[in-house]
């Protein structure tokens, strides 16, 4: 099984940018897809962006353009860089490593993004 661990949430001002990282324990990282989610105050957990194991991208229509989802199958991490961010991007923001139907999250990291 893949574990994954986030790290590089806090507080920016809108227009700002944040990178986020995922690190993942396990011996194949590379088998999975890794995945970003989120969730605000109130709200369901979304898909912000997946990496497959094939090296295809989708991404939220609502970051298109804004954020870009990268993976390092060497370092066993996955990575979201989010530039022009917006107070709706304010969020809990939590990896994922899906494989065969199973996702194991982490914990999840905040994102606050200030007007």
């Amino acid at each position: 099984q893949v574990q994954p661990v986030e790290s590089g949430g806090g507080l920016v001002q809108a227009g700002g940018s944040l990178r986020l990282s995922c690190a993942a324990s396990g011996s194949i990282f590379s088998r999975h897809a890794m995945a970003w989610y989120r969730q605000a105050p109130g709200k369901e957990r979304e898909l912000v962006a997946r990496f497959t194991s094939d090296g295809s991208t989708n991404y939220a229509d609502s970051v298109k353009g804004r954020f870009t989802i990268s993976r390092d199958n060497a370092k066993n991490t996955v990575y979201l860089q989010m530039n022009s961010l917006k107070p709706e991007d304010t969020a809990v923001y939590y990896c994922a490593a899906e494989r065969l139907g199973f996702t194991n999250w982490g914990q999840g990291t905040q994102v606050t993004v200030s007007s």
